[in-house]
C-alpha cells in the first residue's frame, strides 16, 4: 500500500488515538528554513492525555494475547510501508526539522532498521530458569511494564521517538507519545501512518503533540508505568522529579558537552574533517555534538587554520535545495541563544576565527579559539554550529579539561598512537567513547546513554531495551503444596 503522506495529511487539525481525532486546539507547524506553514496539527490538553492513557491501558491487555509471530509480521509490514514511501518521508523529515536531505534519509533508514529489530525482539527468549530446591521449578521472566509514555525532541524526532516506541511495543507495552510540537509529524504521525497501515490494534499506539501540561499529564497518569524522555537537561530534571513523585520508572537521555581530543601525532586533515562533522552536522543540534575541541598546543594554530577554511566554505541555506551542508536553526529562540553564547565568549576573551553571523535562521559555521573554562562556550551546551578550540599541553591536562563539565554523554580521541588514545579515553567520564572518530555516533544496536547531567544512568537501544521496557517476575512451581514447620 503506497500512500502520499504529503498529500493525505491525515493529521491535519488532529491527533492520533488509533483513529485520527479532531482536536479542540490546533497549531501550525512551520518549516524552519522558509517560515512557511507545513501543516496544522491538533494540540492535546492534559485531559486528552489522561483519556489516551486509559485507552492504551485497555489496548495493552489485548496486545498480550497476540502471538509473537503475528507481532513480528506487523513490525515488518510497518518497515515495508516506510521503505515504499522512503523518498517522500525523507523529504518531509528534512523540511520539518530543517535538516539536509541526507539527514532525512538517515532518519528514515534508521526507522526501518529499528522496526526490523523490534520484530526480532518479539521472537527472542524473555526469561531464564533459576537453580532451586528439588521438586520445585524456579524461573524468571520479563513482563511488560504496561503503558509507556514517550516524550521526544525536535532535532532527530523520527529516530528519537521510534527508538523507544518500537521496542516498548515489541516487549508487550502500549505507548502514548508526546512529540515536540515543532516536529509532530516526523516525531509521531509518520510512524502512526506506518503502524496503522500495518494493522496495529487501535489504541495501542497514540500520538498527542502538546505543551508542558500534556507532558505533565503523561508523567502523572496512573496508567503510565514508565516515561522515556529525550531532551534538554533542564526539562529532564522536571520529568525526573514528576516521575519520582509518582513512583514511575524513568529513562532520561539528556544534553551534553562532549569533548573531541586531538593529539599532536594526528593526521590534521583527517582531524579537521572529523571536527567539522562532529560540530556542524545538523547545525550542531545534536546532544553528542563535538562541543569542545581539545587540541594539543603544538598543533593548535595549524589545525585551527584548517577548520577555519572548512567553516568558510561550507554552504548554508535551505536544506531541501540539496546544495548546502548546513540548514537553519530550529527557531528564533535557539538562534538568539547561540549568538548570545558566541558574543559573550568573545567578550570574555575568546577569538572569533570564522562565522559568528547569521542571515535569518541560518547561522554561519563558527570557530572560536582561545576558549577557556568559565566562558559560556566552554561550559554550556550550545546546540548550534560552533567549534570551540581549547588547547592543552599534557595528556593529564586533556583529561582534566574533558572531565571539567557537569555532562557525561560522549567523548572521543584522535591519535596515531592507539594505546595512548585508549589510555586517555579510559579516563573520560562518558557513556559513549570513540577512539579515532568524532563524537556523533549511534548505530541503534548499541546501548546509548550518558552519566552526570546527560542522563540518569539508563541507556536505550540494543541490549538495554529488554531491561528498560520490562520488569522481572520471579515464578516458582511445585507439583503439589508441601507442609512447613509452623
Amino acid at each position: 500500500m503506497t500512500v502520499s503522506v504529503l498529500e493525505s495529511k491525515k493529521w491535519s487539525g488532529k491527533f492520533f488515538t488509533g483513529d485520527w481525532v479532531a482536536a479542540s486546539n490546533k497549531q501550525d507547524v512551520l518549516e524552519p528554513a522558509t517560515g512557511k506553514v507545513l501543516s496544522e496539527v491538533g494540540i492535546a490538553s492534559a485531559d486528552d492525555v489522561y483519556s489516551a492513557c486509559q485507552r492504551a491501558n485497555e489496548a495493552q491487555k489485548e496486545w498480550l494475547k497476540v502471538p509473537p509471530r503475528d507481532k513480528a509480521a506487523l513490525f515488518h509490514k510497518a518497515a515495508a510501508f516506510i521503505q515504499e514511501n522512503f523518498d517522500e518521508l525523507a523529504l518531509y523529515v528534512a523540511r520539518e526539522t530543517g535538516g539536509i536531505i541526507p539527514k532525512g534519509q538517515h532518519e528514515v533508514k534508521e526507522a526501518m532498521l529499528i522496526l526490523q529489530l523490534a520484530a526480532n525482539m518479539t521472537l527472542e527468549p524473555n526469561g531464564l530458569t533459576l537453580p532451586s530446591v528439588p521438586e520445585r521449578m524456579s524461573y524468571a521472566k520479563r513482563k511488560p511494564i504496561g503503558v509507556i509514555g514517550v516524550i521526544s525532541p525536535f532535532n532527530f524526532p523520527l529516530i528519537l521517538s521510534i527508538r523507544s516506541i518500537a521496542p516498548a511495543l515489541a516487549t508487550g507495552n502500549a505507548v502514548v507519545t508526546k512529540p515536540d510540537p515543532q516536529t509532530p509529524v516526523t516525531g509521531g504521525f509518520l510512524l502512526a501512518l506506518a503502524l496503522e497501515a500495518a494493522g496495529l490494534p487501535k489504541g495501542l499506539f497514540q500520538v498527542l503533540p502538546g505543551a508542558v501540561e500534556a507532558g505533565e499529564a503523561l508523567c502523572a497518569a496512573p496508567e503510565i508505568g514508565m516515561v522515556a524522555f529525550t531532551g534538554s537537561t533542564a526539562a529532564g530534571r522536571k520529568v525526573g522529579e514528576a516521575c519520582g513523585r509518582n513512583l514511575k520508572k524513568v529513562s532520561l537521555e539528556l544534553g551534553g558537552k562532549s569533548s573531541l581530543i586531538i593529539l599532536e601525532d594526528a593526521d590534521l586533515d583527517v582531524a579537521a574533517s572529523n571536527i567539522a562533522w562532529g560540530a556542524y552536522f545538523h547545525q550542531g543540534q545534536i546532544c553528542m555534538a563535538s562541543g569542545r575541541i581539545l587540541v594539543q598546543e603544538s598543533i593548535a594554530d595549524t589545525l585551527t587554520a584548517k577548520i577555519v577554511e572548512k567553516a568558510k566554505h561550507l554552504p548554508v541555506g535551505d536544506p531541501v535545495s540539496g546544495q548546502v551542508a548546513l540548514g537553519p536553526l530550529i527557531n528564533q529562540r535557539q538562534l538568539e541563544k547561540v549568538h548570545a553564547i558566541v558574543q559573550d565568549s568573545v567578550a570574555a576573551g575568546a577569538k572569533l576565527e570564522a562565522g559568528g553571523t547569521h542571515e535569518g535562521p541560518f547561522y554561519a559555521p563558527t570557530v572560536l579559539s582561545n576558549v577557556k573554562p568559565g566562558m559560556r562556550s566552554f561550559d554550556e551546551e550550545i546546540f548550534g554550529p560552533v567549534v570551540n578550540i581549547v588547547t592543552f599541553k599534557s595528556d593529564d591536562e586533556a583529561v582534566a579539561m574533558a572531565n571539567n563539565t557537569q555532562y557525561g554523554l560522549a567523548g572521543a580521541v584522535i591519535s596515531n598512537d592507539l594505546s595512548r588514545a585508549q589510555g586517555i579515553g579510559a579516563q573520560l567520564h562518558v557513556g559513549l567513547l570513540h577512539i579515532n572518530d568524532q563524537t556523533v555516533n549511534d548505530e541503534c544496536i548499541n546501548p546509548f546513554g550518558g552519566c552526570g547531567a546527560s542522563g540518569n544512568g539508563s541507556a536505550v537501544c540494543g541490549p538495554a531495551d529488554w531491561d528498560l521496557y520490562t520488569h522481572w517476575q520471579w515464578v516458582t512451581v511445585k507439583q503439589a503444596a508441601t507442609p512447613y514447620p509452623f
